[in-house]
Parts: C-alpha cells; structure tokens; sequence
C-alpha cells in the first residue's frame, strides 16, 4: 500500500510539476528533477551550473535555440543510445518546444541513472516568451 500511494504521488506530482521526482529508496536507478522557469533557467545558464539538453526535432533547433544547447532530438529512434553517452554526474536542464516531449523524456534519464535533472517548464516557447536570448 505504502509503495502504491508514493507511487501514486510521484506520477500526480510529477504530472502537475507540484512534487520534485526521486526514485522510492529500494529502487536502484537515483535521480532528481527540479522544475524551473525562464528566469530559473537563465541563472543557473548565468551560472554555468547547467548543461542545456534540446529535445527537439533539428528542424525546430536549427529555427533557434538557447546558446550552448545541444540537440538530443526525442523523437530518434536512439534516443536513449545517444543519452546513456552523457555523464550522467553532470547537471543537465532539459527542454522541447511546450514541455510535452521533455516530460515524456524525465523517465529515460531516470532509467538512465541520471543524478540531476532541471526541467524548463513551458519550454522554449516560455524562454522566448520570457524575452530571453535565442541563437541561431
């Protein structure tokens, strides 16, 4: 019971972006994921403490970008080849265009055994929405 409610919990919280995910004690994969906005986003870059994930299609990176970004496109069939190459000790904050396919991509980094992941919620769109710079 106990382990259906803090799962229950996780994918809630998770889904609403309320709750930060950590995987249960007993589990072997670890992992974090912060949520944080445009202005987040823009410290922690500001700071050099991030490694900036694009997960969008080429086409979409190539149209603009966060400076320093590299593409990771969730939707190639090696998705999950091409992530298990990164240091997965390192700080990654990780984005699409809305924040459907970054979601979508948290529980590949959790498998993974990724230790650090910041989620820009709203995306690329919020980051341009936010007035903050782009590159192309």
């Amino acid at each position: 019971m106990k382990r259906t409610l803090h799962f229950l919990s996780v994918v809630v919280g998770g889904l609403l972006g309320l709750v930060p995910f950590t995987a249960p004690a007993a589990a072997a994969e670890t992992g974090t994921v912060r949520h944080v906005d445009p202005d987040g986003a823009a410290r922690l870059l500001a700071a050099d403490k991030v490694i900036v994930l694009d997960v969008r299609t080429p086409e979409e990176f190539k149209a603009g970008h966060i400076k320093g970004a590299r593409l990771m496109d969730f939707r190639d069939p090696d998705f999950a080849k091409k992530l298990a190459q990164l240091d997965r000790t390192k700080t990654y904050l990780v984005h699409c265009a809305v924040g459907g396919r970054s979601r979508a991509s948290l529980e590949t980094f959790r498998k993974l055994g990724f230790q650090s992941i910041v989620h820009l919620d709203g995306g690329f769109t919020a980051w341009q929405r936010a007035g903050k710079p782009v590159e192309k």
